[in-house]
């Protein structure tokens, strides 16, 4: 089992930043790749940026301002996100790769308005 808790989501104006955190707790040794995935209403969920083993890797939307990290001495994940724009305004979820299945979050709102 891994359990997953995302935070730091919340309402910003065009251009600013905010940074999202992923704790993860539970089988943590099992996992081999986490990312963060986003759903806009009406649409369907999308990839935002992945990283396993060091390496990332991001949607060409979100590239040059979004950047994904882990910190493994405290089982956390985190998206900075920086130059916010109104089509940022989604759903925000985290989650985890083990062999034979995924995990995920419930999700931390970001909106992106003036």
């Amino acid at each position: 089992q891994v359990q997953l808790v995302e935070s730091g989501g919340g309402l910003v104006q065009p251009g600013g930043s905010l940074r999202l955190s992923c704790a993860t707790s539970g089988s943590i040794f099992s996992i081999y790749a986490m990312g963060w995935y986003r759903q806009a209403p009406g649409k369907q969920r999308e990839w935002v940026a992945t990283i396993s083993n060091g390496f990332t890797n991001s949607a060409d939307s979100v590239k040059d301002r979004f950047t994904i990290s882990r910190d493994n001495a405290a089982n956390t994940m985190y998206l900075q996100m920086n130059s916010l724009k109104p089509e940022d305004t989604a759903l925000y979820y985290c989650n985890a790769q083990t062999p034979g299945r995924g995990w995920w979050g419930q999700g931390t709102q970001v909106t992106v308005s003036s």
